[in-house]
């Protein structure tokens, strides 16, 4: 797949037309890289234990068991998310998913295990909104000076990306500042990655920070999280971390897996499929 990024003006974010070139995807997937690769989060693993046997002809030790439990475990999990995939893929008939909330390693590893279990392609709209403006670095000076310039740039994105199909957008924190952004959401299925504040405060607190300004930091995300919430709330279903560790059991949150939240994306997903195929097949005539 080709992609194309132009723009004229870094400062003021003029967009040629088009500014991105689109082929159709092939039957065979691709997968999108990007200068600088979001961090993994970590995954959920089993402790490994070595034990001796108590008979003196006979010891040995489990810790190769362990290992093999583990990796069973893993495989496991992402087994049953690209079966899931498999079993809904007809009926999402190339509908794109969009993912919504607040910014973090979570949401964007989830938008590229659906990807590459649905077979579609990964964007994340922060990293194109990024290379138009020349940047990482020049795309948060613009969000400084000229945050209304920004959030038109990413509303232009947003625009040329939900003309397509067969994509999982990984959207910023603020894709939902406005109405027309929330239509243009609508010509896919959105989806709410809801992890919970003090998660994403320790992704991006510095260790080096002072206790004021750490608490600064964590009243800026609480801020702009209370700005968007609504925004968030509109989307066609939500995949909450804390809901699903406590289905599945973990006492602690940090052990949710990437994995086990794509598949509660997928299972919502597969509900939004089956109440939009029951909403047709009523709305044709006898």
């Amino acid at each position: 797949m080709a992609i194309t990024l132009v723009h004229s003006s870094c400062r003021n974010l003029h967009f040629r037309h088009p500014p991105l070139q689109y082929e159709p995807p092939t039957p065979s997937h691709t997968s999108l890289t990007f200068s600088k690769p979001l961090p993994r989060h970590p995954k959920l693993s089993v402790p490994k234990k070595s034990v001796n046997c108590t008979n003196s002809q006979f010891q040995c030790s489990h810790n190769d068991e362990f290992s093999g439990v583990e990796l069973d475990f893993e495989l496991s999990k992402s087994l049953a998310v690209k079966t899931k995939a498999m079993e809904i893929s007809s009926e999402l008939k190339g509908t794109s998913v969009f993912l919504v909330g607040m910014d973090s390693t979570m949401k964007a590893d989830i938008g590229k295990v659906l990807a590459d279990a649905l077979r579609y392609y990964y964007f994340d709209s922060n990293g194109l909104v990024e290379q138009l403006a020349g940047g990482d670095s020049t795309a948060k000076s613009l969000i400084e000076g000229d945050e209304k310039g920004f959030h038109e740039s990413e509303t232009e994105v947003l625009k040329q990306l939900s003309s397509m199909g067969r994509l999982v957008v990984c959207t910023g924190a603020g894709a939902v500042h406005s109405s027309t952004n929330l239509a243009f959401l609508r010509h896919g299925l959105s989806i709410w990655i809801d992890v919970p504040l003090f998660m994403l405060g320790s992704e991006v607190l510095d260790p080096t920070l002072s206790v004021s300004s750490s608490s600064e930091v964590l009243d800026e995300l609480t801020e702009l999280y209370e700005r968007m919430k609504d925004g968030y709330a509109t989307a066609d279903a939500k995949v909450s971390l804390q809901k699903v560790a406590t289905e599945l059991g973990y006492d602690n949150m940090e052990s949710v897996s990437v994995e086990d939240m794509a598949f509660e994306a997928l299972k919502e997903i597969e509900k939004l499929t089956r109440v939009k195929k029951m909403m047709e097949a009523a709305a044709r005539p006898f």
